[in-house]
């Protein structure tokens, strides 16, 4: 055997080992993470707020990932169990399922990061837009949108016999493999990123505006104006603020390598060096799975708010 060979064959090993070893790990820590953010978000003094109910479809999104694309993609790698290729409808559904619940997750906390850009504004009339109707439009309308959108991969996915005997689940050969690739480029790997660091910071600099003039002295003579007038940060926002930041956080240290990995090979169009690509796409899509699988616990260090009501509903405390 050629260094090259033995080269191959322990990426293959290690793919192999971190999912057949992370994969249950990230499916039994992810699933208790989603179930227990879903019955804390849905408690009656959390759900009045909107942000709320964004972070509980993040949360039925992530769930579904877990459920559906994580497991799909644990036992094809980890145990050479490959439910795509069983039949045509479920290589369709399984890509189908992982494109609509990748880009709703990551959509929902867009959301909930814009909302809480209306929330810290100093002027009232923003703040004031904020509210469970407009969250409830936002994801149902934006769920039917990203429903249609993806709605391609239920007709344009193939199964191919790419090896005498191995069969694969694919894009179909020709235009629809370049359209993925500019899809995952434009908006998994550029358009996703940066909008929830535009309004991760954008909801910084308005936080920084409300402490700024708490700590200015206030004129005698003077007088807030119907648009502007104050209204005190309450700490549950202050506390959902912290959830959503540590969440665009986690997704984008997650998404990095994958992120990473799509721009390259779009831009350099590599054809070549196939093992190490699938490798390197494969560790890229486990990192990324990480950030569907850990919402819980982050909330659970830095939210007090969080913390008080885990122990109240699983502790009686």
């Amino acid at each position: 055997m050629s260094s090259s060979d033995g080269f191959l064959t322990s990426l293959e090993s290690i793919q192999q080992n971190l999912f057949r070893i992370g994969g249950p790990i990230l499916l039994v820590f992810g699933i208790i993470s989603c179930v227990v953010n879903l019955i804390v978000f849905t408690q009656k003094n959390l759900r009045k707020s909107p942000c709320s109910i964004y972070l509980i479809a993040v949360n039925i999104a992530n769930l579904l990932y877990i459920t559906f694309a994580v497991l799909f993609i644990t036992l094809e790698v980890g145990y050479g169990i490959d439910l795509a290729t069983s039949n045509l409808f479920m290589c369709r559904f399984y890509y189908y399922i992982s494109y609509l619940i990748d880009i709703l997750s990551a959509f929902y906390l867009i959301l909930a990061s814009i909302d809480r850009v209306l929330v810290t504004s100093s002027n009232a009339r923003t703040r004031q837009r904020s509210t469970r109707r407009l969250a409830y439009i936002c994801v149902g309308s934006g769920t039917l949108f990203w429903m249609l959108f993806t709605s391609h991969a239920l007709f344009l996915t193939d199964i191919e016999e790419i090896a005498p005997g191995y069969f694969s689940c694919y894009y179909r050969a020709g235009p629809y493999v370049i359209f993925m690739g500019y899809y995952l480029l434009i908006v998994k790997a550029i358009t996703v990123p940066l909008l929830m660091i535009i309004f991760g910071i954008w909801t910084a600099k308005n936080i920084r505006k409300l402490r700024q003039r708490r700590i200015a002295p206030v004129a005698t003579n003077t007088r807030n104006t119907a648009g502007n007038s104050e209204q005190p940060f309450h700490s549950k926002d202050r506390q959902f603020v912290l959830m959503v930041v540590v969440d665009i956080c986690i997704y984008i240290a997650c998404n990095s390598m994958l992120v990473v990995v799509v721009i390259y090979y779009q831009i350099a169009q590599n054809t070549g060096l196939t093992q190490i690509n699938s490798f390197l796409n494969l560790v890229g899509a486990f990192l990324s799975q990480i950030s569907f699988c850990t919402g819980c616990y982050a909330y659970l260090f830095i939210s007090k708010t969080f913390r008080k009501e885990v122990k109240r509903l699983f502790f009686c405390q």
